[in-house]
């Protein structure tokens, strides 16, 4: 879920809300609004703005269409109902749809500089990455570039590349990318990719010796426990918690700071600041957190 900012605020009185999509295929109003914020809260945590309601249109018109409903209240009612396997698939369709995806390759370049320090610095032990917010694999597959290209690609290191959405993920595990992708270097590219040819030609796919530095794996930052193995010595933790109200922020942060190793670095994103959580994580450098 690596993404532009959605804003938080607290959901507005029924009473006081006009309709949110006057006109449209689908029937849509004040209250099926507020129903998707309760339910994007409770199931993902994520607090949308009260003005997104023609974002929430756009995105859950597909699933109506896909389902045979004809407007938003009975859609709704049909997903809070339904039970079994079937159900669990059409609550992730949901979230799906309502999680926004922004990402790029070496994003916000300064903290792989400060990464490469730190591996450097650490040498050839054992290391243990999360990046909690992979969407479509460019993160993960630049950390593993940043430490194939700091320690080597026979390097001890293990990524996990998590995030709630199962359709980036999807894309992110197949590790292929247009050619013109945005931050890859000529050089990056030639040390890091293969390119495609024939009908795979303006495409490029990961080259196989930093795909198996990563697992990708589907994780909800709200599910009360965590499996994640062995604590980490880093995580990227990038522009997710700007999806958060306060509270939320704290509990997931104190999950975070549970899964690290002591003095492990934690790597957010540039509107993001947790100066306050000072019985958590100290301030390392610029937007670069270190477990207290």
């Amino acid at each position: 879920m690596n993404a532009a900012a959605l804003s938080i605020a607290p959901a507005r009185p029924l009473a006081d809300a006009g309709p949110a999509e006057p006109s449209g295929e689908f029937s849509f109003d004040a209250r099926d609004f507020e129903r998707v914020r309760a339910l994007i809260y409770a199931r993902a945590g994520i607090s949308l703005h009260a003005g997104k309601q023609a974002m929430v249109y756009s995105r859950l018109s597909r699933r109506l269409r896909e389902t045979g409903h004809r407007s938003f209240g009975s859609y709704l009612q049909w997903l809070e109902a339904a039970a079994g396997p079937a159900a669990d698939d059409e609550w992730q369709e949901f979230v799906n749809c309502l999680t926004t995806n922004l990402t790029s390759f070496f994003r916000e370049s300064h903290h792989f500089d400060a990464l490469s320090a730190e591996l450097k610095a650490r040498g050839r032990q054992p290391l243990r990455i999360w990046c909690n917010a992979a969407s479509t694999g460019e993160e993960p597959y630049t950390i593993a570039m940043t430490v194939a290209d700091a320690l080597g690609t026979t390097a001890d290191a293990k990524i996990i590349a998590s995030d709630i959405d199962t359709k980036v993920l999807a894309t992110a595990s197949r590790g292929v990318y247009p050619v013109d992708a945005r931050g890859l270097s000529p050089e990056l590219q030639r040390r890091h990719f293969m390119r495609g040819t024939g009908a795979n030609a303006g495409f490029m796919r990961v080259k196989p010796e930093l795909a198996k530095m990563i697992e990708f794996r589907p994780h909800n930052l709200m599910d009360a426990r965590w499996s994640l193995g062995e604590p980490f010595d880093i995580v990227f933790c990038r522009n997710v918690m700007i999806y958060f109200d306060n509270p939320t922020q704290r509990r997931v942060l104190g999950q975070i700071h549970a899964a690290m190793k002591p003095k492990g670095l934690m790597f957010v994103g540039h509107s993001e600041n947790f100066t306050d959580m000072k019985d958590l994580f100290r301030l390392r450098g610029k937007t670069i957190y270190e477990r207290v």
